[in-house]
């Protein structure tokens, strides 16, 4: 049993899809923003499928976003389960919120960000209070199956959070997706820091490409994702968002004609009427396009004196 549940939330994607799975446990993946609105909605989804909240014995998350974690709270019965990634967002992790930051604002220097955008730092975190405020009970990884549904199989599919998990069911050629395809939109690759303070800045866009290539080798019939009706043209919605993520580097590549950029300038052209109001995202979008270029040989990066990055056409 797959039962969808639709559910409100304040943010542009608009609703969201958790899904209630029933196996040796009463499974629910993905809990919604802490609204009242969407607790109302779960509340009302759960009892249309016949049960209660108190029923749900395990709650599962695709990753850490607050439209998918946020009423993890609700469910006094369940264990909550994911990536280890959502611990430091689920627990308010000091150390983690600091490093969080940090990390941004070296970013945004990096990016040739100018200083009267530098505090936009704090609000890459304003959305947390519409997350849960409860730890993991256990974590889920790639290759495990889910626990109490030993026909689905963990896949990691990192890009759009560095927390982005799906569950694949080859039996019924069915995959639980989050935010991994979408059938209206593009998920956005959100440049997030690393789990392992240590290591370099990842790269969302080649790694959200990566998950999607895994996909082309599955036999997929049906994604149920997080957003909007379920994927049944998989295949071919990835090829042809593949083909528009070539486009829109091409479009970047052709910014670089006149000179090397910085990732603010190419920002601004691409997205002049957002990208105030947008930063974070508009600046995740950007990145990810000049990675993509400088992986596939088209531009490469270089600093300058004061550490800012530029790309330049090879």
């Amino acid at each position: 049993m797959i039962h969808k549940i639709v559910i409100p939330t304040p943010f542009a994607v608009g609703d969201v899809n958790a899904f209630l799975i029933k196996g040796d446990v009463l499974s629910l993946v993905d809990a919604g923003p802490k609204t009242p609105e969407a607790y109302e909605a779960l509340k009302y989804g759960i009892k249309a499928a016949g049960y209660r909240l108190k029923d749900i014995e395990q709650v599962i998350l695709t990753h850490h976003h607050p439209d998918h974690s946020g009423w993890i709270e609700a469910f006094d019965n369940a264990a909550v389960i994911g990536h280890a990634y959502n611990d430091f967002w689920l627990t308010r992790d000091k150390e983690f919120l600091r490093y969080h930051d940090a990390f941004y604002l070296q970013c945004m220097i990096e990016q040739g960000v100018p200083e009267k955008y530098l505090s936009w730092v704090k609000q890459m975190k304003k959305s947390a209070v519409l997350m849960g405020e409860r730890p993991l009970d256990g974590v889920i990884a790639e290759g495990d199956a889910l626990p109490g549904h030993p026909n689905w199989t963990v896949l990691e599919t990192l890009g759009h959070a560095q927390s982005h998990l799906a569950f694949w069911n080859e039996r019924k050629r069915a995959m639980i997706g989050g935010d991994l395809v979408l059938q209206n939109v593009s998920s956005n690759p959100l440049i997030e820091p690393p789990m392992d303070s240590l290591k370099e800045r990842p790269q969302s866009l080649l790694e959200y490409n990566e998950s999607l290539k895994r996909l082309l080798d599955l036999p997929v019939d049906v994604i149920y994702s997080g957003h909007g009706e379920e994927v049944r043209n998989v295949h071919a919605l990835i090829e042809k968002r593949f083909q528009k993520q070539q486009e829109r580097s091409m479009k970047v590549l052709s910014m670089l004609e006149n000179g090397p950029r910085t990732i603010f300038e190419l920002t601004t052209e691409l997205f002049p009427a957002v990208y105030e109001k947008e930063l974070g995202l508009t600046l995740s979008e950007t990145i990810g396009q000049t990675d993509f270029l400088v992986d596939e040989g088209y531009a490469r990066e270089y600093r300058n004196e004061n550490g800012i990055l530029y790309y330049e056409k090879v």
